[in-house]
C-alpha cells in the first residue's frame, strides 16, 4: 500500500509536536537501565545474559519483513531460549505505537528496529537510551549517529539497475552524468517517493549545480514508477533498460532467482539506515541489550545476509556493502521535507503528491 509521503511527515511531526500531559519527553532524566546499557565490565556478557534469562522474554517492534525478521527471531531463540514477542508494522506506525504507549506510559517494548529517519524521531521523543555493544568496532563508520541513542544494522543503498540482454557492458554508465546522455532518453526509470535521496544527492553536489543537475535529467523524461520491488520487476521483465535509483539488495534477490539484471554502484552512493536500538524504560532492559547484542554479531548479521539483506557489520563479507558509502542524513526527512518534496514533485510528479512506499 502506498501513502502520502508528505501526509506522513506532517502526521508525523505533529504527532512529535503535540503537548501531552506526562509524556515520554518529561522523563527524558529517568533512565533506569543506562548503566546496564553502557556496561562494558569483563563479565558483561554474563550478567546480560543471567538477566535475559531471568526476565524469559523481549518485545520487539520492527519493520522488517516476517520473512526476513522471523528466521532471525528463530535464531536469537535458538541461542538463548529467551521467547521473543515480535511486532511488526511499516516504519510509521512503529513510531505511532511506540510514542503512544510511552505516553500513556505503558512501556511494554524493549527494542525498536525500523528506518533511519522513524528511529532519529523517537531519539527526539526521548524513547531511546545511549547504549554499548562489543560487536559496534565490526561496524560500518556509517552505522553510527553522534548521539548515541541507535545504531544501523543493515543498509539500504541506492545505486544503479540494469538489464543485462539491453545494456551491453561497455554501456553501463560509470557515473551519474553519464545517465544524461541522448541515448538515455525516456528509457531510465526512476523510483517517484525517494524525495531524500534526491535531497542527499542535491546536497553533495552542491545545491545549484545539483538542481541543475536533476533538471537535465527531468528533461529526458524518465519514467517514474512507484515502489522499488516493482521497478526491479519491470527491470527484469525488460520493460526498462536501466534504473537509477533501486536498492542493490533488490537486484541481487532477483539475480539469484535467474533474472538478467545487475546493480552499479555509482559516486556518491548514498545509504538509507535501517537502525536498531534499546527503549529507555524497557520493561525487560537485559533481553532487550541481549538481543541488540545478537543482531549486530556476525551471527546475526549473517542471518539478514542470508536473506539478501545489506549487513551493517564489516565482519559479514558481502559484496553488498563493499564500496564507499554515505548515509542519508534524517534531518532531510524529519525537518527539510517540504522543501524537497515540492522541489521533487515539480521536476518529476508535475506537482502532483509523492507515494510513499511501504516498508519490506
Amino acid at each position: 500500500m502506498n501513502h502520502d509521503r508528505r501526509a506522513f511527515n506532517q502526521a508525523l511531526l505533529a504527532l512529535l509536536s503535540a503537548p501531552s500531559a506526562g509524556c515520554a519527553r518529561s522523563d527524558a532524566s529517568e533512565s533506569p537501565h543506562r548503566e546496564l546499557y553502557l556496561l562494558e565490565s569483563a563479565d558483561r556478557q554474563q550478567r546480560v545474559l543471567a538477566g535475559a534469562k531471568q526476565e524469559e522474554v523481549v518485545s520487539v517492534y520492527t519493520s522488517l519483513n516476517t520473512q526476513d525478521s522471523v528466521p532471525l527471531i528463530s535464531a536469537f531463540e535458538k541461542k538463548y531460549g529467551i521467547k521473543t514477542e515480535l511486532w511488526r508494522s511499516a516504519s510509521e506506525r512503529v513510531v505511532q505505537r511506540a510514542v503512544s504507549e510511552a505516553r500513556a506510559r505503558r512501556f511494554a517494548c524493549d527494542v525498536l528496529e525500523t528506518n533511519g529517519p522513524e528511529m532519529e524521531a523517537m531519539f527526539r521523543e526521548g524513547l531511546l537510551e545511549q547504549f554499548h555493544s562489543p560487536h559496534f568496532a565490526e561496524l560500518a563508520p556509517g552505522s553510527f549517529r553522534p548521539h548515541g541513542h541507535y545504531v544501523a544494522d543493515r543498509f539500504n543503498f541506492f545505486t544503479i539497475g540494469y538489464n543485462t540482454t539491453l545494456v551491453p557492458p561497455d554501456g553501463v554508465p560509470d557515473s551519474y552524468e553519464d545517465l544524461l546522455h541522448p541515448r538515455w532518453a525516456g528509457r531510465v526509470g526512476l523510483e517517484a517517493g525517494d524525495v531524500d535521496w534526491f535531497g542527499a544527492m542535491v546536497k553533495h553536489m552542491g545545491e545549484e549545480p545539483g538542481l541543475a543537475y536533476f533538471r537535465k535529467l527531468a528533461g529526458l523524461k524518465p519514467q517514474m514508477r512507484s515502489g522499488h520491488s516493482l521497478l526491479g520487476q519491470l527491470l527484469a521483465s525488460g520493460e526498462l533498460p536501466l534504473v537509477a535509483n533501486l536498492y542493490n539488495h533488490n537486484v541481487e534477490r532477483l539475480t539469484i532467482q535467474g533474472a538478467p539484471v545487475k546493480w552499479k554502484a555509482l559516486m556518491p552512493t548514498f545509504g538509507r539506515p535501517n537502525a536498531i536500538g534499546v527503549a529507555r524504560r524497557a520493561p525487560h532492559p537485559h533481553a532487550a541489550l541481549l538481543f541488540v547484542d545478537f543482531v549486530l554479531s556476525k551471527e546475526g548479521q549473517d542471518v539478514l545476509a542470508e536473506r539478501s539483506r545489506v549487513p551493517a557489520s564489516r565482519a559479514v563479507n558481502s559484496h553488498l556493502n563493499d564500496f564507499p558509502f554515505e548515509m542519508i542524513d534524517p534531518s532531510i526527512t524529519l525537518d527539510e521535507d517540504e522543501k524537497w518534496t515540492k522541489l521533487w514533485s515539480d521536476l518529476f510528479l508535475r506537482g502532483q503528491r509523492v507515494p510513499r512506499e511501504a516498508d519490506s
